[in-house]
C-alpha cells in the first residue's frame, strides 16, 4: 500500500489534508531546513509543526513522509522524524553534483531568457539588494533564493532544472557559515548583476564563469 492510500484510510486523517496544504507544508518545512532554522539531526514533532505552520496532523504526516523521500527527513522507528543528516562525504558529492547541474542549467536558459524574463530578474535582484542593504539574515536568504529559482525556471529541461531544485534543498545553507560575512553578500549583488548581464549579452561562457564563481563561494564546507 502506497504511502498516499495509507494516510487516505487513517481514520485520524483530517479530511480537510488536501494535496494543496500538506505540499505547502513541504516547502515551507524544506526551506527552513535550507535556511538552516531546522539544522541536520533536529527532531520534528508532528504536534510543534502543527504549531509552527499552522496546519493539521494530517498534512504535517504526509509532509513529513514526502521529505523523507526526498532525502530532507529520515524516519527513525518508535522514535520519529528528524532532519536528515549528512555525512562530510555525502556533503562534498552533492555539492560536486551540484556544480555539475547548475553549469548544465546556465547553459540552456538563452532561449527563455526575453525581456519579461529579464525584467522578473532585475526585479529580484533589486530585491535581494534591498535585503542586504536593510533586511535580516532571514529576509537575504529568502530574496536570494527567489533570484536563483527564478533563473531555474528558465530552463526549458524540466527534469533537469528539478533535479537542481532538488539537489540545493539538500545542501546545508550559506546562512549558516557565509551570510553572516559582509563581503560575502556584497560579492553576492555583483554576482547576480554580472549574471543578467551575461544574460542581456547572450553570452554563455561569461555566464557560466559568474555562476560557477558565485557557488565556489558558497560551499557549505568553505568559509571566505
Amino acid at each position: 500500500m502506497s504511502v498516499g492510500l495509507a494516510w487516505e484510510n487513517d481514520p485520524h486523517a483530517p479530511a480537510d489534508a488536501s494535496a494543496s496544504q500538506w505540499r505547502g507544508v513541504v516547502d515551507r518545512i524544506a526551506a527552513d531546513v535550507q535556511a538552516g532554522l531546522l539544522p541536520p539531526g533536529a527532531w520534528l514533532k508532528q504536534i510543534d509543526l502543527e504549531r509552527r505552520y499552522n496546519c493539521n496532523r494530517g498534512a504535517v504526516r504526509r509532509a513529513l513522509d514526502e521529505l523523507v523521500t526526498r532525502r530532507l527527513a529520515q524516519h527513525l522507528p518508535n522514535q520519529g522524524y528528524r532532519v536528515f543528516e549528512l555525512a562530510p562525504g555525502q556533503i562534498a558529492d552533492l555539492t560536486e553534483l551540484r556544480a555539475i547541474l547548475e553549469a548544465a542549467v546556465a547553459d540552456r536558459i538563452y532561449d527563455r531568457a526575453d525581456e519579461a524574463a529579464l525584467a522578473r530578474l532585475v526585479g529580484l535582484a533589486s530585491r535581494f539588494e534591498a535585503a542586504v542593504q536593510n533586511g535580516t539574515l532571514l529576509e537575504q536568504h529568502a530574496a536570494n533564493m527567489e533570484f536563483h529559482l527564478a533563473m531555474i525556471e528558465l530552463c526549458p529541461n524540466l527534469e533537469l532544472a528539478q533535479a537542481l531544485r532538488d539537489t540545493r534543498s539538500r545542501l546545508p545553507s550559506a546562512l549558516i557559515t557565509q551570510w553572516q560575512t559582509r563581503g560575502w553578500i556584497d560579492q553576492s549583488v555583483r554576482d547576480h548583476a554580472a549574471m543578467l548581464q551575461a544574460l542581456r549579452s547572450r553570452d554563455r561562457t561569461v555566464l557560466r564563469t559568474v555562476v560557477m564563481g558565485h557557488l565556489q563561494r558558497s560551499r557549505p564546507t568553505s568559509r571566505p
